[in-house]
């Protein structure tokens, strides 16, 4: 997809702020610096859209991107950081809950984990959490650059183990600097975003 138009529509922590357009979204779910922003500003050719932070633990709400008119980016607060207190973590796990399990247009999730490492906890519970609730997955494997290409077998293994990776799902390695799974992402994506809701 060429995208020629994104823009940040809302910051939002309840189903009262969620858009009522009706448009499709494609959620994105990672730790905290895992590379969300980068990616979504990468797939959109846009350099400071959305915003990358130096800081873990600071997007604390659902921030709607709307690309084209036609669909959502939705990127939604990053989990595992040590200095978020309690309070604010069950608030949190309480936002996403409510925004999984009963978000409508929520077409497909992008889990986004870091390739150099394995899977944290974290991402395994988030990866089952939207097993159980039967939300289509695209697992995005960021900072794909940073481990040479002749291991990348491995370390895709290694991902997929720790995760507890389901092979139906998708498996994209991603570089924001290089542009690595670009163009795959995409394909993924408008196919989720191409099909129909199931009458059933």
């Amino acid at each position: 997809m060429k995208v020629n138009k994104a823009d940040i529509v809302i910051s939002a922590v309840s189903p009262a702020q969620y858009p009522r357009t009706g448009l499709p979204e494609v959620a994105l779910a990672g730790r905290s610096n895992v590379g969300k922003s980068s990616f979504i500003n990468t797939l959109i050719n846009r350099k400071g859209l959305a915003r990358t932070s130096s800081k873990p633990g600071k997007t604390q709400t659902l921030n709607y991107y709307i690309i084209e008119d036609k669909f959502y980016f939705v990127d939604v607060p990053g989990y595992g950081y040590a200095k978020v207190s309690k309070t604010e973590r069950a608030k949190w796990g309480e936002m996403l809950e409510t925004y999984f399990t009963q978000r409508e247009p929520l077409k497909v999730t992008l889990c986004v984990i870091d390739f150099r490492h394995p899977a944290t906890v974290d991402d395994k519970q988030m990866y089952q959490f939207l097993k159980h609730f039967g939300i289509p997955i695209i697992v995005v494997a960021t900072k794909a650059d940073k481990i040479p290409r002749s291991k990348w077998n491995k370390h895709t293994k290694i991902s997929k183990e720790s995760l507890g990776f389901d092979p139906e799902d998708d498996f994209v390695l991603f570089s924001s600097e290089t542009g690595e799974g670009k163009d795959e992402a995409w394909r993924l994506i408008e196919g989720y975003l191409a099909k129909k809701k199931n009458k059933d």
